[in-house]
């Protein structure tokens, strides 16, 4: 299993998950490839995101869980990106997908977010983090520069058609 995977999904669900996305494709809203993914995920428009697990190299995907976690956004894992690319309908393979909206196959998505093991990562929103106050500015600002210095004068360079006139 590549380190990137942090769970297995059972085998029994791939089908399901395949299924759904083929469903989706047709009328909901899926975005394809690992770039379009994080971007849904980031932009936090996606409500399940599915990673193949044979990704070479790993350095690919290996940010995509932990990103679904920081969203609260499940994922889970196909064993190939062939499959992957077929259910949604394109004739290679591809590394993630990323659904935003699941349109006519909304309950079979329910239903595998039921399914999904109960020691995958947990599926909710991180609490933002409380951060500390900024600093406070001194009650007498510095002065940037001191009142008796004037600005730096530069002489206006002449144009080497100039000097040849004088």
């Amino acid at each position: 299993m590549p380190s990137y995977v942090k769970f297995e999904t059972p085998k029994e669900l791939v089908p399901n998950i395949l299924d759904m996305l083929s469903v989706a494709k047709d009328n909901g809203k899926l975005k394809k490839g690992v770039n379009e993914t994080t971007k849904s995920i980031e932009r936090k428009q996606a409500q399940f995101v599915v990673i193949a697990e044979d990704v070479s190299p790993e350095e690919v995907v290996v940010h995509l869980p932990m990103l679904c976690e920081e969203n609260g956004i499940p994922y889970a894992y196909i064993p190939t990106k062939v499959d992957l690319g077929k259910s949604v309908g394109i004739e290679v393979g591809t590394s993630s997908i990323a659904v935003e909206n699941a349109g006519g196959a909304g309950e079979k998505l329910q239903d595998i977010l039921k399914r999904l093991p109960k020691h995958a990562p947990v599926h909710k929103a991180v609490a933002p983090v409380a951060h500390a106050k900024p600093a406070e500015k001194p009650a007498h600002p510095q002065p940037h520069a001191k009142p008796d210095e004037k600005p730096a004068h530069h002489a206006k360079a002449e144009k080497p058609h100039e000097k040849a006139k004088k």
